[in-house]
């Protein structure tokens, strides 16, 4: 599984994904966080996983979101936790 923080694990050639990259890349800035973006060419084995789920998104390991990436749950998802 990805490591720590934002990361959308993508394909080469996936509109999917360049929506998904602009919805993260949006958010993220929004919310001050930084990300980054794994290419199933880069971890076959996670393309393997989820190759009918692509894009995918990952919060601290933890996928979240795959195909299209909701900018509202994702607000929200990253979002402070209030009177945390």
């Amino acid at each position: 599984m990805p490591g720590p923080g934002v990361v959308l694990l993508t394909r080469p050639e996936c509109h999917l994904c360049e929506n998904a990259r602009a919805v993260v890349a949006r958010v993220t800035a929004d919310v001050g966080l930084g990300w980054r973006e794994l290419s199933v060419v880069e971890a076959p084995a996670l393309g393997e996983r989820f190759a009918e789920e692509l894009p995918v998104l990952f919060i601290d390991g933890v996928q979240r979101d795959f195909w299209s990436i909701d900018e509202a749950r994702l607000r929200r998802l990253l979002s402070p936790t209030p009177g945390a």
